[in-house]
């Protein structure tokens, strides 16, 4: 069974690759999985090269758990998040059980603060996109028939990640965040355009969250090289 999943896996990284060749409209793979952020010199999990998929391959899969949420401390930036959790899901297609096993680590962080009666805007934030990441791998319309288990099946990332959004006040990454999730081909088109506004009005001008919308703006059905040519197109 295991060996079977494995292969499956081995197989959506094919798909993703020829999606991302094959770019159509707004969906040129799935945006979580197959559009790496830059993170600038932050530290994530090893990588070993540019390539969307460029996993160490002398990773040790049974770290992965600890290490990924080793990374994702209090002050630890979104989109250096959103990075950490794009590589573990590529990470985790290796193993079921791996996946399944990173998803209730990051569902007990959830639970545990919200038994203090204290829910953590960040851990929130961290299950909500890695239950949408793994949507957007396993079960894209292009994926759907590999029955390969869908570990987030029936689960709103989008709603944990708005309910963060709530608590932080403002956040103009979690922001950036939820359009990159509506971008998926199959989400609200008006949600995205809100939620890209609000990224691009509370972005500074040379910082990593201002690089990151430049180059994932044709994800969102817009183009420019700069943030300003970005907010011009907003007016």
């Amino acid at each position: 069974m295991i060996r079977s999943m494995r292969i499956q896996s081995r197989i959506a990284l094919s798909i993703c690759a020829v999606l991302t060749i094959f770019a159509v409209a707004v969906l040129a793979g799935p945006p979580l999985l197959c559009w790496p952020y830059d993170i600038g010199g932050a530290k994530s999990l090893p990588f070993v090269g540019d390539n969307w998929r460029a996993a160490d391959p002398n990773y040790n899969l049974q770290h992965l758990a600890d290490d990924t949420l080793a990374l994702l401390q209090p002050g630890t930036p979104v989109i250096v998040r959103m990075e950490t959790i794009r590589r573990a899901t590529v990470y985790a297609m290796k193993d079921g059980d791996i996946a399944a096993r990173l998803l209730a680590r990051f569902e007990a962080r959830v639970n545990e603060a919200e038994k203090r009666g204290k829910p953590d805007a960040l851990v929130l934030f961290d299950l909500g996109y890695l239950q949408e990441t793994y949507k957007q791998t396993y079960g894209t319309d292009s994926l759907k028939n590999l029955a390969l288990k869908n570990l987030a099946a029936g689960r709103d990332g989008y709603a944990l990640i708005a309910r963060s959004i709530q608590l932080r006040g403002s956040d103009p990454e979690m922001e950036f965040a939820a359009a990159i999730i509506q971008a998926d081909g199959r989400a609200s088109t008006s949600l995205r355009a809100v939620h890209f506004k609000q990224a691009i009005a509370g972005a500074t001008e040379g910082s990593l969250l201002a690089k990151n919308l430049v180059t994932h703006a044709h994800l969102l059905q817009m183009k420019g090289t700069s943030l300003g040519e970005l907010r011009a197109q907003l007016k």
